[in-house]
């Protein structure tokens, strides 16, 4: 013991042989094997052995920094993560350097790009050459923000891309941060731009977008809309002006809106073929028996026509509770959708992004135990499925009928084959991009650089 050297909690990593040249870890004894944030990750052989190609984004919260390394692959193994869920993990072994000692360590490949560090060293690299002093960081070796800024400086691409503006409320949203670093990765300008503080000069001769403070917004090449609901309005709105001004904007105002409108965007599917839930809809509470009956009787849906997220959406388990519950809405003039209830999807459904009419990615969501939605930010799980070429029809389909670039398509497997339950036009990056392992943001970046034909 005396013989041993003193780590603190959080350590430098350098991995010459992976080509990453200082990589910030947090030491952890509770964790078995170390790992490091790996995406894009691919098998290959060389000669008789299996080899694993992966990037490294080694800089926490700066992803226009991607180091491709390679690596034998020695192991795939089952591993707990720290929300409790377990995955297959590839597993390397690469010699590391802390301080003045280079050994070699396991490293198990995963997506931590939602982690504190973007590496974690565990007990086996620890045993026998260290005592952690969880008081303490960085005690074998320490770099400046000038150092490691000079170390990583060959890595960083020059800016001489597109301009593009992102219309959002909340920077610090992991969509929005995403969307950033995809877009600076490529070496693309990307301005946040707050939509609540964005207004406009209508004018026939000169119209104008002027930003808080009096700046014009000019010289843009794109626009990527991310509206939140409350804000539907006005938001339209400065994209129609962005639009007039002859900025592309990756989806329309008119798609937005509609995708917002469940009654109408409902009505465009039906007649498109697109198949949904039977749903009803009424204004008199004469209506509301014949209403619950044409949808097959309770247990079924009401939402509200402004709900998102699984909010203003009820699930009523008796025809008795389903009156009640609409006639309710009803008195105090608020519209509602009235939907039947998919039971044998047991609170699964499935979550389709399409980019540029192709499905990059799908997640299938399982709801709570007790709730009937598998929103994930209300407890739901994802995880990677594979569609069916049904499935994938639909959601292509689905987003065409509105007319959006970028789209998040929710479908239910059912009896009678997949069902459209909704489109959301500002679909999150969190659960699909962590679901799924791919990089969602940069591809919207790259459908832009298609769209505008930038090479």
């Amino acid at each position: 013991m005396e013989n041993l050297d003193i780590i603190g909690s959080e350590e430098w990593c350098i991995f010459k042989e992976l080509g990453v040249p200082a990589i910030k870890a947090r030491v952890d004894s509770g964790a078995k094997t170390s790992s490091i944030q790996a995406t894009n990750l691919k098998i290959f052989n060389k000669g008789a052995q299996e080899w694993v190609k992966f990037e490294v984004n080694p800089l926490q919260e700066n992803r226009s920094i991607a180091i491709t390394c390679e690596a034998r692959l020695i192991d795939r193994r089952m591993v707990k993560s720290s929300s409790g869920i377990s995955e297959e993990r590839l597993v390397v072994r690469t010699p590391v350097t802390l301080g003045d000692n280079t050994f070699d360590i396991e490293l198990t490949l995963a997506n931590r790009d939602t982690m504190e560090f973007r590496m974690l060293l565990g007990r086996e690299a620890l045993t026998d050459r260290y005592i952690v002093n969880p008081a303490i960081n960085y005690q074998v070796q320490d770099f400046t923000e000038e150092e490691i800024g000079e170390k990583y400086k060959p890595y960083y691409k020059e800016k001489t891309g597109l301009k593009i503006g992102l219309l959002a409320s909340n920077p610090n949203l992991y969509s929005n941060k995403r969307l950033m670093e995809a877009a600076e990765a490529r070496g693309h300008e990307i301005v946040f731009l707050n939509v609540e503080q964005a207004y406009m000069k209508l004018d026939a001769h000169s119209p104008e977008i002027r930003y808080r403070g009096g700046n014009i917004l000019r010289d843009f090449d794109a626009v990527i809309p991310r509206i939140k609901p409350a804000v539907t309005f006005y938001g339209c709105a400065v994209i129609r002006q962005f639009n007039n001004l002859g900025v592309y904007c990756q989806n329309s105002a008119e798609s937005i809106t509609q995708s917002r409108d469940k009654l109408f965007a409902s009505q465009l599917f039906s007649k498109y073929d697109i198949h949904i839930p039977i749903t009803g809809f009424a204004k008199s509470p004469m209506d509301t028996k014949d209403l619950i009956k044409m949808v097959n009787g309770a247990p079924l849906i009401i939402k509200l026509l402004e709900s998102t997220q699984g909010k203003g959406v009820v699930l009523a388990e008796t025809n008795k509770a389903a009156e009640s519950v609409i006639n309710a809405f009803k008195s105090v003039n608020t519209n509602i959708l009235v939907q039947e209830f998919i039971k044998e999807a047991n609170g699964q459904d499935i979550r389709c992004f399409v980019v540029n009419g192709k499905v990059v990615a799908s997640m299938q969501r399982q709801a709570e135990k007790g709730e009937f939605r598998a929103n994930i930010h209300q407890g739901g799980k994802a995880s990677m499925i594979k569609i069916t070429q049904e499935e994938k029809k639909l959601a292509l389909k689905a987003s065409k009928a509105l007319n959006l670039a970028v789209a998040g398509v929710d479908i239910i497997r059912s009896n009678k084959g997949p069902l459209l339950l909704e489109v959301n036009s500002s679909p999150g990056l969190e659960g699909i991009e962590n679901a799924t392992g791919k990089d969602i943001a940069n591809e919207m970046i790259k459908a832009i650089e298609r769209k505008l034909k930038f090479s």
